[in-house]
């Protein structure tokens, strides 16, 4: 039985508000205190809503992640604010790439709001935006409303993914193991063909090289 196999049969055999809760602490906690570097929030969901199976409860799960996004997104605006260009030089953000903390707060330098709104959809970045807003000094007001829609149709478009995923994720991780041995095997092909060749090209070069003549002593 493969990964996503065992994640799914797992995550469809727990109750509804534990789903919820799960992945709603996942979504919340990648913005807030950066754990989209260890797992990112749309893998999570997109697992989470191949539970869904009702519209009822795709509806209770947009509501709430998008809840739990928007929040999670103002926490780290807030953590950007009290503590400012320092978070720069944090661990997290050593593990996550300075590069990418210098592209969020360009970003949001150049385009306001609506860096806000964009890098939703941008994994690691989306980590990294909601902090890098309150060091840059977005103004609240503008990054709320830009952070309440990025987050609604950020998990609409996830949780309709991973609805409409369901059993079919099953039959992606057979193709994707067949795959990967197709892959692994012609890698090692090109990998022996390369050697050989590098062999077969030192040789040549090897017999084409003049021996060294010794001079004749006088």
């Amino acid at each position: 039985m493969g990964f996503i196999t065992e994640a799914l049969e797992s995550i469809a055999g727990l109750p509804k508000p534990a789903v919820l809760i799960a992945t709603g602490l996942l979504t919340f906690g990648e913005c807030a205190i950066g754990l989209g570097f260890i797992v990112p929030g749309d893998t999570g969901l997109l697992v989470a809503a191949t539970t869904v199976k009702t519209v009822p409860f795709f509806l209770t799960m947009w509501v709430v992640m998008t809840i739990c996004a928007a929040a999670g997104d103002s926490v780290g605006y807030l953590l950007g604010r009290k503590f400012g260009v320092k978070l720069r030089n944090t661990k997290l953000v050593a593990k996550m790439g300075a590069d990418n903390w210098d592209k969020a707060t360009d970003l949001i330098r150049r385009r306001g709001a609506w860096a806000v709104f964009f890098a939703r959809f941008l994994p690691v970045v989306r980590t990294l935006t909601p902090a890098a807003a309150g060091t840059s000094g977005l103004a609240y007001r503008k990054f709320l409303p830009a952070s309440i829609i990025g987050a609604t149709l950020w998990s609409l478009l996830h949780i309709g993914i991973g609805a409409g995923l369901g059993e079919a994720a099953k039959r992606v991780e057979g193709i994707l193991g067949t795959a990967s041995w197709v892959l692994l095997a012609v890698l090692a092909i090109v990998i022996v063909t390369l050697v050989l060749r590098k062999r077969a090209k030192n040789k040549a070069e090897a017999a084409a090289t003049p021996e060294p003549q010794l001079e004749a002593a006088n």
